[in-house]
């Protein structure tokens, strides 16, 4: 029997993702391309499990069921790697991590082989009948796919943390080194982690529901849905983005616990050539300002300003910068009837919702806000 919802969506999804291998086998080697491959093909084969059950299509083929299990739980991980060939500073990732992904799989066939090799595919395709299934077989079946889908949970959700803190440290080091970090910082992948972790903890749940016997009223409808948002995002995003500099990656150093190597004095005497710097010479209206370009402004080395912003101001580069910028808006708000857009661009932001987001966390509204405030004085 079709379900015809779902297996509209999934044999869209299927579409979309041949196509996007396609695009990303033209484009030319490297490790981020790599996983991204990598990951497109476990996704293939997670959507073509999905349509193969929701067309019906087991039905020819009853003994194949149930092969894509152990290639799903290699989902998270896949995700993880090609997180860490983009934003990791490290060429390589730890063999102990690829020891754990790779053991997923293996956990699974193991669990499946009572269901593999003890059941026939003609005993199979009655299990999908409860009127023809047998109750031993049942269980042996109902088992294997739940531990499946236990292990599928755990893999994804482990490897989903791993990437979180990855881009999280990401973003720590990007702040520490640019003011402008919004094309960098893959914002995006925070947002797919969110929705794809959602989709999949979902897919386990509804799939544990279905193993029972229990449908309810988005079962098939709700989850394809997500699974569309979810690779739609994706694909687009991930398509687009641009491989970084190994300038643009690296181990932020506020996350590294060590003494002072300057003293104190040195320390306040840089702070002051960054005060200057700023107030004087406005270098923060340059929109594309790093703290390279401070270093050779100030002829101070970038460890020496982190170090001093980091332990002496209390900061880092991303926000001491902005912290002027969003001062010089405030006047421009006050004095000028410029429009936000236009201020934003003026002060050196790169786009008017990076201005709105800095300009809220420092000030504790929106611009417009902080306007229609003075206006009302």
């Amino acid at each position: 029997m079709v379900d015809l919802f779902p297996t509209v969506l999934y044999s869209c999804m299927t579409g979309m993702t041949i196509l996007a291998l396609v695009e990303a086998f033209k484009r030319p080697g490297g490790r981020q391309n790599f996983f991204l491959k990598a990951l497109l093909l476990l996704l293939l084969v997670h959507l073509a499990g999905e349509l193969f059950i929701y067309s019906g299509a087991y039905v020819y083929a009853p003994g194949i069921a149930g092969a894509q299990f152990p290639f799903r739980v290699l989902l998270g991980p896949a995700l993880f790697f090609y997180a860490h060939a983009t934003m990791s500073p490290e060429s390589k990732v730890d063999r102990k991590l690829i020891v754990l992904a790779i053991s997923g799989p293996f956990v699974v066939i193991v669990a499946m082989f009572p269901f593999i090799f003890l059941i026939t595919p003609e005993q199979k395709l009655a299990l999908a009948n409860p009127l023809t299934r047998d109750p031993e077989l049942w269980k042996i079946a109902l088992y294997t796919c739940l531990f499946s889908t236990f292990v599928f949970i755990f893999f994804t959700a482990l490897f989903f943390v791993l990437a979180l803190r990855l881009h999280t440290s990401h973003c720590q080091q990007l702040q520490e080194r640019f003011s402008d970090i919004e094309k960098r910082s893959l914002g995006w992948f925070r947002t797919i982690l969110f929705i794809w972790g959602v989709t999949w903890l979902m897919f386990a749940v509804e799939f544990f529901a279905g193993a029972i016997g229990w449908r309810w009223y988005g079962s098939g409808i709700l989850l394809p849905i997500l699974e569309v948002v979810a690779l739609t995002i994706f694909i687009q995003k991930a398509l687009s983005q641009k491989e970084l500099y190994e300038s643009e990656k690296g181990q932020p150093c506020a996350s590294l616990t060590r003494n002072a190597l300057i003293s104190g004095e040195k320390m306040q005497a840089i702070a002051s050539k960054l005060e200057l710097a700023m107030k004087e010479d406005k270098l923060f209206l340059q929109d594309n300002l790093s703290l390279n370009t401070l270093s050779v402004h100030t002829s101070e080395t970038e460890n020496n300003i982190s170090e001093t912003l980091s332990q002496f101001l209390h900061t880092n580069f991303f926000q001491f910068v902005n912290s002027f910028r969003i001062a010089e808006a405030k006047e421009a708000l006050r004095d000028s009837n410029k429009l936000v857009t236009t201020i934003a661009y003026d002060v050196g932001f790169s786009s008017r919702s990076t201005f709105n987001t800095a300009f809220k966390k420092i000030v504790g509204q929106s611009p417009s806000a902080y306007r229609n405030m003075l206006d009302n004085k």
